[in-house]
């Protein structure tokens, strides 16, 4: 088992799904609902977006070669996604949960897209492609379903979390997590960038 990558992996998804930035809105969207449902809730979205992330992750590389789409081009189209995703991170921009109107809060929008999104998405379909052992597989996988207890054990106990950190410290949390996250995708686009100047230099 590769640990440095465990580590990345773990690192990468959870300031991507920002467990932190995730309890107010799960909170606001749950809030109607007695305490065994909220439960409920919590397990079945990270349990949802643990089968989405999975799927990508397994068919993703099949899916590029169906379409014939390089990894310095998902790379590229990742660093992107990712800069949206820091930038609202940043700014604070959030949906009104309010207005999301759904039959089962839990799938949509808790479930996806708000953890499994385009960002994590494409954060675990470039990892996968990176890998080349079981090893690796095996750390890859190990992280993802690490990170999926971690964002259930904090909007399970989120209640409590937020009357410890309060509205201030989780907004803190929010804006260091959108920074970590621009830093990353300002990463992907650079090495994309790098991988196709020696690709075409190459003459490939």
């Amino acid at each position: 088992m590769d640990l440095k990558l465990f580590g990345e992996v773990f690192v990468t998804l959870l300031v991507i799904v920002d467990p932190p930035g995730m309890m107010p809105i799960f909170l606001a969207l749950t809030g109607p609902l007695a305490a065994r449902d909220r439960n409920r809730a919590a397990w079945q979205a990270v349990a949802l977006a643990l089968g989405v992330i999975v799927v990508f992750a397994v068919a993703g590389q099949t899916l590029l070669a169906y379409l014939h789409v390089d990894l310095p081009a998902l790379q590229a189209a990742g660093g992107l996604l990712l800069v949206l995703v820091a930038l609202e991170l940043l700014t604070g921009k959030a949906d009104d949960p309010s207005q999301q109107v759904t039959s089962n809060i839990a799938l949509v929008p808790l479930g996806t897209p708000l953890l499994a999104g385009p960002g994590a998405i494409v954060a675990t379909m470039l990892f996968v492609q990176r890998a080349d052992r079981t090893g690796q597989y095996l750390s890859i996988a190990t992280a993802i379903v690490a990170v999926m207890l971690t964002v259930w054990v904090v909007l399970r106990f989120s209640g409590g979390i937020v009357k410890i950190l309060r509205p201030g410290g989780i907004e803190v949390l929010t804006r260091i997590a959108g920074l970590l996250l621009a830093a990353i995708a300002v990463q992907l686009i650079a090495d994309a960038i790098a991988a196709f100047v020696t690709q075409y230099s190459n003459g490939g």
